[in-house]
């Protein structure tokens, strides 16, 4: 069942003197239970419209059309106390930085009890004592009573990481948003993340939307992909058949990009994509990645190509693939 659908979403940032679109036409839907990476450079749009979702934009930023729809309701038409209610108890996000997620002055204890209140306002101080120390187990923090009485800088990243997962399911949710969670960690405290994130899915049914530069972290964990660059979705699919076989240059090219294990610089050249990406104030009629893409032709020139369904992938249309490349079939990076 889907829980999330995302429908051409643009979002736009009102600057001096232009407008900045970050997000040109989004499409994408999650079911329950499920997760979905979302993958591209920096500047790509991935956490605008995560914070699109949450109705969490900048106040110079705008939904510009589109529709963000949970459960069948419309997101953008929820008055301010259905949106209260609607961060936290549907849709709950985590951050890069987890540090800067804590006031300072807090306790963790005190923190999760604002929380809990704010979702549970008739809970007595024993309940939130014991809801606390339930969810700060799930998430594996050790001495869980204990740590209550701590400060976040009493904290390493990891265990802050797994606090702000826990204070995303106080409201119990039934979509996390993180976005890139990992970022700032070291591999083995990622695997541990990622590994946690599994297992509340699994126990929760909780569907994940997962924001990361990495697609060696993303290849083993998400259902589906999502590929985005200059605001745009470029990619859709089954995470094993992207990841196999892309069928646009760009994503070939963030493959291509990744180092093997055991490779060494005298032996391979490490593939870049050259040039940079389009200028958001400035954008063109025309493919988005045409200046930097090795299959580049007129007509990727003339107008930005539609997303196309390959049903080929899937011929009983059972698992969505689409790509926006006029150039058929699966790519290698050039």
């Amino acid at each position: 069942m889907t829980l999330l659908e995302v429908t051409n979403l643009q979002v736009d940032f009102a600057t001096d003197g232009a407008l900045l679109q970050a997000v040109r036409g989004a499409s994408f839907s999650i079911a329950e239970g499920e997760i979905l990476g979302v993958v591209g450079e920096s500047g790509s749009g991935k956490s605008v419209t995560a914070h699109s979702i949450m109705r969490l934009l900048a106040a110079n930023g705008r939904i510009a059309g589109g529709s963000i729809r949970f459960r069948g309701r419309e997101v953008q038409e929820l008055s301010p106390a259905e949106l209260r209610a609607f961060r936290g108890r549907d849709v709950a996000m985590i951050f890069q930085e987890p540090g800067r997620s804590f006031d300072p002055i807090y306790t963790i204890g005190r923190s999760l009890a604002e929380t809990l209140r704010v979702h549970n306002p008739n809970l007595t101080d024993e309940e939130v004592r014991q809801r606390s120390i339930t969810l700060l187990e799930e998430v594996k923090v050790s001495n869980a009573e204990r740590r209550l009485e701590n400060f976040p800088h009493q904290f390493s990243g990891g265990l802050l990481q797994r606090i702000m997962i826990a204070h995303a399911l106080a409201g119990e949710p039934a979509l996390l948003i993180a976005d890139e969670p990992t970022t700032a960690l070291d591999v083995t405290i990622q695997a541990g993340i990622v590994q946690l994130l599994l297992e509340l899915r699994e126990r929760r049914n909780l569907a994940i939307i997962f924001i990361t530069h990495n697609l060696a972290l993303i290849s083993g964990f998400a259902d589906r992909l999502v590929v985005m660059y200059a605001g745009m979705v470029l990619e859709e699919g089954l995470s094993a058949q992207v990841l196999a076989q892309p069928h646009h240059p760009y994503t070939a090219g963030l493959i291509a990009s990744l180092v093997p294990f055991g490779a060494h610089y005298r032996q391979r050249k490490l593939a870049a994509l050259k040039g940079t990406p389009p200028d958001p104030l400035h954008p063109l009629p025309q493919c988005p990645f045409a200046p930097r893409c090795p299959l580049v032709t007129d007509a990727c020139l003339q107008a930005v190509p539609p997303l196309i369904d390959d049903t080929s992938a899937s011929p009983s249309g059972g698992d969505l693939r689409r790509h926006r490349c006029i150039v058929p079939g699966p790519k290698e990076h050039r």
